[in-house]
């Protein structure tokens, strides 16, 4: 029923409309939430919220780095892994990563800043309501000021970057529908500007320790698919309000690269077994 279907969801939600509809009504409707497996070993998605914790606690907008910013950094990796360093995998290959991880991240910030770009969100609250009711919310990881006037929406990523064709065709539309949400003004702190850069910051350790990644798409600037994307949102939106739209399971699967938390209740194991007559 209409009536029971979300009317706030945040950015990263969409991405999984977008792409299994299903996972979103198991979690957002039917309120499921997976367990985790005892005594659960540590895993990408935890590696991937200590670093942003480190980083947060380096960056702060208005805030000079410290002169010793590397050193403050390890510290704040330190704090941030503690509860950690006495596992195996992670005191052997997550900790050796962070540190050269480190060392490139501060030369990276300092050589942005000497260009003029300043942090002026960071883990920034945003919020936008659409003209159908629906609220759009998101947590940038970072929001920087271009000496253009214009803003970069900055996201962090510990894994994979998505490819400039799955952004294009609305496969992920994060920073995309951050950057619509920049432009009306919607983040806290932050009054409306132009973005002009999408970028994601690989952040691995390996190598090399971190990559900028520019999101660049022939013909469209930041503003562009930002404008896209929210057009994009609009018609889908519109489309799962109508209560004959079904929430299908894994319906572009060329674009997961990874079982869903949810596959095993949509059963998609036995129906991708039965064939295309089923």
């Amino acid at each position: 029923p209409a009536a029971l279907r979300p009317t706030t969801l945040p950015v990263t939600d969409i991405e999984t409309l977008v792409r299994d509809p299903y996972a979103l009504f198991a979690r957002r409707i039917l309120a499921l939430k997976p367990l985790d497996p005892v005594d659960m070993p540590p895993g990408a998605a935890m590696r991937g919220v200590r670093v942003h914790a480190a980083l947060r606690a380096l960056i702060a907008p208005g805030r000079d780095l410290p002169a010793e910013a590397e050193a403050a950094l390890l510290a704040h990796g330190r704090a941030a892994f503690a509860d950690l360093l006495d596992r195996p995998v992670v005191g052997a290959v997550w900790w050796p990563r962070f540190a050269r991880l480190a060392a490139w991240f501060v030369a990276w910030e300092r050589q942005r800043r000497a260009a003029g770009a300043l942090p002026r969100g960071v883990e920034a609250k945003g919020r936008l309501v659409l003209a159908s009711g629906f609220v759009l919310t998101a947590r940038a990881d970072r929001i920087d000021a271009l000496p253009d006037g214009g803003l970069a929406i900055i996201d962090y990523k510990t894994g994979t970057v998505p490819t400039s064709e799955m952004i294009r065709a609305g496969f992920a539309p994060q920073l995309p529908l951050e950057a619509a949400i920049a432009a009306a003004g919607g983040f806290e702190g932050l009054a409306p500007a132009r973005p002009t850069e999408l970028v994601h910051l690989r952040l691995t350790g390996g190598s090399p320790p971190g990559e900028e990644k520019p999101v660049r798409v022939k013909d469209m600037d930041a503003a562009g698919l930002a404008a896209a994307a929210l057009a994009g949102l609009e018609r889908l939106i519109a489309a799962y309000a109508d209560p004959g739209m079904p929430y299908l399971a894994r319906p572009r699967v060329r674009f997961l690269r990874e079982p869903g938390a949810y596959d095993h209740l949509a059963r998609v194991a036995e129906w991708a077994a039965a064939g295309d007559d089923a």
